[in-house]
């Protein structure tokens, strides 16, 4: 959120400020593990999440997570605790009377909250969206409790709200790869590219994501799909929250809009959105 992923960082910033949700950054969080934990050591993955939990119920506050990965390791660790041995274990562990009376949302939940007044300045109108949500957010069902696993609709509606169309399009909850580019590029390359390509025949000016794995991918390896794949259209790859954040009347400046590899701009002047 403060490197690679700065644009979904400062447009989550903004847009809380503009709809009036304060965010209250934890002081002592600790890496969620992501995937390096819970292929390596079982513990491990439950103690680190277990730690921000924590630090989450001493403030009395519910836990917005704008990553899908520490969104997923949050609520495995809550799934988990629910065994009276394992929250004894966990809580030796970590050295601290674990519970599980925390509430862990997706920052897509937090924003999308349809008792929230969208203040518009600019509806997003002619605009055709394809709303990725990838695979971590609404699987598995039982564990995460977030929209319909096969076909959520929690970023559609909200696309819809903003003035935009969200297309109906059969790869939204598809993985992309994840952290795989690093070990297997083509792997990503391969499951990328399908996802792209299904948005743009399906007639999508853009996709929206929810997640900076998700945007990394999609968005950065587009060259090496040109070269490896001969996929040579451009489709940006956009954060909700900054399509959010211009349809509430900030600048592309100021949501980082020419930050991306994949360029959006010439798309969205087309569109006259900017």
């Amino acid at each position: 959120m403060h490197a690679t992923a700065a644009e979904y960082d400062v447009s989550t910033r903004l847009v809380c400020q503009k709809l009036g949700v304060e965010l209250r950054e934890l002081e002592d969080w600790v890496c969620c593990g992501a995937s390096a934990a819970h292929s390596t050591d079982h513990l491990l993955s439950l103690a680190l999440p277990a730690h921000t939990l924590k630090q989450a119920e001493e403030k009395g506050l519910p836990l917005a997570v704008p990553c899908a990965m520490c969104f997923s390791r949050l609520k495995f660790t809550l799934h988990e605790l629910e065994n009276k041995d394992t929250l004894a274990l966990v809580s030796g562990a970590v050295g601290k009377e674990l519970s599980t009376a925390v509430t862990v949302k997706p920052m897509l939940q937090v924003l999308a909250d349809e008792d929230i007044p969208l203040p518009i300045a600019k509806p997003l109108s002619g605009l055709k969206v394809a709303c990725y949500y990838g695979c971590l957010l609404v699987r598995p069902p039982e564990v995460v409790g977030f929209d319909d696993a096969e076909n959520p609709q929690t970023m559609d509606h909200l696309i819809e709200r903003l003035g935009a169309e969200a297309i109906d399009w059969g790869l939204k909850t598809s993985c992309c790869g994840a952290g795989v580019a690093f070990a297997r590029l083509d792997v990503v390359l391969k499951l990328s590219h399908r996802i792209l390509s299904l948005a743009q025949k399906s007639g999508a000016d853009c996709v929206a994501v929810a997640c900076p794995m998700c945007h990394a991918n999609l968005d950065m390896y587009q060259k090496d799909m040109t070269v490896k794949l001969g996929w040579k259209t451009e489709l940006p790859v956009l954060y909700f929250t900054q399509l959010m954040g211009l349809s509430l009347g900030f600048s592309p400046k100021e949501l980082l809009l020419d930050k991306h590899i994949t360029n959006p701009l010439p798309m969205l002047r087309e569109k006259k959105l900017t």
